[in-house]
């Protein structure tokens, strides 16, 4: 079954929410810890969680404490007219005003941030974390989707936008902490609820802006994201979640026909009208009833050309693909120009899989660009039932409809298995497992 997770934004979306409402899903605080212990910034900042009264309902607050050093200036912790513009409102109570967005451009003002980090900086962190592959890829994605909307925002390359480094711990932790417990639970889709805009103005390090922020409201084109008002005159979502979801969510709208396994509520940091609490459903994605055969499902195609990578590399990369959620990957020999030999790479996934493929594909291969394509197919029925041979079980995927059974195919790897144990022929072990099929 497909494990699908539902993320329902009442009150918005931050990245400390999102943490909150995943280790209040079951997902140990102490393995964040140890996983983002490997990114190489432990020392600036404490991992904590608690649990915290909004409107009189529990939830789970994580808190990114950040040591001293890397706090920013402590004498202007809180603005200095209230009235005029709104804290963050998700965002760690530490925080200065001006770190309410963990990016800016160009040079900040002298003595406010020690240390800046550029885009590249932070993706040699999380590269070098060697962390699992998918949380990898996601963090990856969200990072270079923020670094997008700002470098849009202020018209200068992604690679040139500055994340500095008192938001840049905070946004290292949430994004990649968030994937790394996506990740944990083993969630093959992600989902989102229409976001509320919220209103007013906040104060960062431009001065004051409205809400939602530039690089929010182009977040929301970006994701081609639903958005509407709930009434809240806040900073209801914050950069750093608006680009988790427009990154992760694979579409915007109700929840999806799902069981229900696990709710994890994300506590945010002030006390709203309503519950400021992300809730996240977490469960395996329901079949409805139906007559039909077979279905139409959407998919996506990438496809890039190369021609300058070591042959040896492909087999590695197939692997990498499939252990990410590719449902097939093929490559063909192509001519390229100044009639350079080279290979067509085409990777055939979900939707939801295809920003981690695309990690994969930046990683292992030397193209610069990948062509993405939304194509529907037709798929059958398909199960998989156990036959016994005399050799062991093997697996066996048959395609059906209501009335009979179309094809039945013997797994590849069950057959080579028995094939080596007693040093049969793959052919004649798969021959065999058909005929018992059949009989």
């Amino acid at each position: 079954m497909t494990k699908i997770a539902y993320l329902d934004c009442p009150t918005g979306i931050a990245g400390d929410m999102c943490l909150g409402a995943l280790v209040g899903a079951g997902v140990p605080l102490d393995y964040l810890t140890q996983q983002l212990n490997r990114l190489g910034i432990s020392h600036e900042y404490h991992l904590r969680a608690e649990k915290v009264l909004r409107n009189g309902q529990e939830a789970t607050k994580v808190y990114v404490d950040l040591k001293a050093e890397f706090a920013g200036v402590a004498e202007i912790d809180e603005p200095v007219e209230a009235p005029t513009f709104d804290e963050h409102s998700h965002h760690h109570h530490h925080e200065h005003p001006d770190h309410n967005h963990p990016h800016s451009t160009d040079v900040p003002p002298e003595g406010l941030y020690p240390h800046t980090r550029h885009l590249k900086e932070i993706e040699n962190i999380i590269i070098s974390a060697k962390l699992p592959p998918r949380a990898e890829a996601w963090s990856l994605a969200v990072f270079r989707k923020l670094a997008a909307a700002e470098g849009t925002v202020h018209g200068i390359p992604p690679e040139k936008v500055h994340f500095h480094e008192v938001g840049a711990t905070d946004a290292i932790v949430d994004i990649v902490g968030t994937c790394l417990g996506l990740d944990w639970l083993g969630i093959d889709a992600l989902y989102c609820s229409p976001l509320p805009t919220g209103g007013g103005t906040v104060r960062a390090a431009h001065g004051q802006m409205p809400v939602p922020t530039p690089a929010v409201l182009k977040l929301f084109e970006m994701g081609k994201m639903p958005v509407y008002s709930n009434g809240i005159n806040r900073e209801l979502v914050t950069p750093t979640g608006a680009a988790i979801v427009c990154t992760l969510a694979a579409s915007f709208g109700p929840s999806p026909a799902m069981t229900l396994q696990q709710i994890g509520l994300g506590a945010g940091s002030r006390n709203l009208p309503i519950p400021n609490i992300l809730r996240l459903w977490v469960g395996e994605a329901a079949i409805l009833p139906s007559d039909n055969s077979s279905e139409i499902e959407t998919i996506s195609v990438l496809e890039t050309q190369i021609d300058d990578l070591n042959p040896q590399a492909i087999g590695y990369l197939f692997e990498q693909l499939f252990e990410v959620g590719a449902l097939d990957v093929f490559t063909q020999p192509i001519g390229m120009k100044k009639s350079r030999p080279g290979i067509l790479l085409t990777v055939i996934c979900h939707p939801q899989k295809q920003v981690a493929c695309e990690g994969v594909i930046f990683r292992e291969t030397t193209t610069l660009g990948i062509r993405r394509l939304s194509q529907e197919r037709v798929i059958l029925a398909r199960e998989i039932v156990e036959v016994n041979t005399r050799y062991g079980p093997v697996r066996v995927k048959i395609a059906k409809t209501p009335d009979h059974i179309l094809k039945a195919q013997p797994e590849y790897e069950d057959c080579a298995a028995i094939a080596k144990k007693h040093n049969l022929p793959w052919r004649e072990v798969h021959r065999l497992v058909l005929e018992q099929w059949y009989s």
